[in-house]
C-alpha cells in the first residue's frame, strides 16, 4: 500500500511540475514521444525514459523541477542557446552532451561535436546536424547574424518518426532538401531568423506533417497559419514558447 501512495504522490508531483509548460504526444515505433515546450528554443523530448534537452536556458523555464538530460543537444553558441551553468547541472552523470565546435570553445564541459552534414548515433536515436545560417539577414557590417558553418540544426530519428530542429537559420537550401521530416520546429523572428513568409516557404518546400514554429518572440504567428491555409497536409500547430 505505501509503495502505490508514493508513487502516486510522485505522479502527482511530476504533473504538477509540468503544468505549466504545454506537452504534446507523438506515436513512434519505439514507443509515445512526449514533447515538451519550455520556451523561445528551449525543448524537451522524452521516450522510453530517455530524456533529450535541445538549448536548455534557464531564464526560459524552471530546470531544477525538470529530469535531468540523458542527451543535450546545442544548436549554437549564442546565449539564448547556449547555457554553460545550466548544463554542468542538468546532466545526469554518464550524460551525452552535442554541440557544434564553437559551443565546445565557450563551454568549456566536453560533448561531442557535430560539424554540419556530421551524424551520430546515441540511446538508438540517429541524430544529424543540419547547417543552420542566414541568407538573407546581416548584422552592421553586412555580417550574417549566423555565418554558414556555425550552427547546426538537428533531425533526430526516433524509429519511424523524424523530427527536425532547425535552431536559428533562414530557409536554407539544405532545409529545404530535407526528407521524410514528420514534424518540424522552425524559426520565425526577424533579423534573426526568419519571417513567416520564409517559414512558409521551407514547408512548402520539404513537407513535414506536423510543423511547430518556435523561437518567435513577439511574432504573429496567424501570419504562418493563413500562409499555409491550402496546404492540408501541412498542420501548423501554435504551442507557447
Amino acid at each position: 500500500m505505501k509503495f502505490f501512495i508514493l508513487s502516486a504522490l510522485m505522479l502527482l508531483f511530476s504533473m504538477a511540475c509540468f503544468a505549466q509548460y504545454a506537452v504534446d504526444t507523438l506515436k513512434t515505433s519505439l514507443g509515445n514521444l512526449e514533447i515538451t515546450f519550455i520556451g523561445h528554443s528551449s525543448l524537451m523530448f522524452t521516450i522510453n525514459n530517455l530524456v533529450f534537452h535541445i538549448d536548455p536556458v534557464s531564464r526560459e523555464g524552471d530546470y531544477s523541477k525538470l529530469p535531468k538530460a540523458d542527451v543535450i543537444l546545442v544548436t549554437h553558441e549564442h546565449g539564448d542557446h547556449l547555457d554553460p551553468a545550466l548544463i554542468k547541472t542538468l546532466r545526469k552523470e554518464k550524460a551525452e552532451l552535442v554541440f557544434t565546435e564553437t559551443c565546445q570553445k565557450n563551454c568549456g564541459i566536453p560533448g561531442r561535436v557535430l560539424k554540419n552534414g556530421d551524424s551520430t548515433t546515441l540511446h538508438g536515436v540517429r541524430i544529424e546536424a543540419v547547417p543552420a545560417y542566414n541568407i538573407v539577414h546581416k548584422r552592421q557590417g553586412d555580417i550574417p547574424f549566423h555565418p554558414k558553418g556555425t550552427g547546426n540544426g538537428y533531425v533526430l530519428t526516433f524509429g519511424d518518426k523524424r523530427i527536425y530542429v532547425a535552431g536559428d537559420t533562414e530557409n536554407t537550401p539544405e532545409m529545404k532538401s530535407l526528407k521524410n521530416i514528420h514534424a518540424a520546429f522552425l524559426p520565425m523572428n526577424v533579423p534573426f531568423t526568419m519571417d513567416p513568409e520564409m517559414v512558409a516557404d521551407a514547408a512548402k518546400a520539404f513537407r513535414p506533417q506536423i510543423l511547430y514554429p518556435y523561437h518567435y518572440g513577439g511574432t504573429d504567428t496567424q501570419k504562418l497559419v493563413d500562409l499555409l491555409k491550402g496546404e492540408k497536409d501541412i498542420e501548423v500547430r501554435i504551442r507557447k514558447m
